[in-house]
C-alpha cells in the first residue's frame, strides 16, 4: 500500500481547494495520512513511485483545466514520464449546463494519466455545480471509498 496520498488541486474559484481540504480531514479521520498541495508550479516530478494521488481539479473555460494546473498538465504531455503502477483517482468538479465538456478538467488528466501508464483506481468522481450538494460533502465521502481501493 502506498505511505502517502497526495492531493493535487487544479481550482480558478478555491472550490476544488475546499474539495481538498475536506477529503484530507475524511482520509486522515479514516487512518491515511493524507496531503493536499496546490498544482501552482508543479511539473510532471511531482509523482512518485511510493505514493497514491488524487487530483481534484475543477474545469474553467471549455473545457480546460484551471490556469493553476496548466503547467503541470503541459508537463506531463511533454516530459512524459515513466508513471507504471502509480494508483491515482479523479475528482473533477464542473456544470453539466456546459454539456459536452462537463468535468473535462478531471477528464484530461484522466486521459493524460492513462496514457502515462498511472493506474486509475475507480471511476472518475463528477460533482455537478448545479446538483445542489455541497462538492466538498461528496469528496470527502468519496476519497475514503477511493481510499479503500488502495488496500486491495
Amino acid at each position: 500500500m502506498p505511505k502517502d496520498i497526495k492531493i493535487l488541486v487544479g481550482t480558478m474559484t478555491g472550490t476544488a481547494e475546499l474539495c481538498a481540504e475536506e477529503m484530507c480531514d475524511s482520509l486522515e479521520e479514516a487512518g491515511y495520512t493524507a496531503e493536499m498541495t496546490l498544482m501552482d508550479g508543479l511539473d510532471a516530478d511531482v509523482f512518485e513511485a511510493d505514493n497514491a494521488y488524487i487530483i481534484c481539479t475543477s474545469t474553467y473555460g471549455h473545457g480546460d483545466v484551471p490556469d493553476n494546473a496548466k503547467q503541470l498538465y503541459e508537463s506531463l504531455q511533454t516530459k512524459k514520464p515513466a508513471l507504471a503502477g502509480i494508483p491515482y483517482g479523479v475528482f473533477a468538479l464542473g456544470d453539466i449546463t456546459h454539456g459536452e465538456t462537463y468535468c473535462w478538467g478531471g477528464i484530461n488528466f484522466d486521459k493524460v494519466l492513462t496514457e502515462l501508464k498511472a493506474t486509475r483506481l475507480g471511476e472518475i468522481s463528477q460533482h455537478d455545480a448545479t446538483s445542489g450538494e455541497l462538492p466538498e460533502d461528496q469528496a470527502g465521502e468519496w476519497a475514503v471509498e477511493w481510499a479503500k481501493l488502495l488496500d486491495g
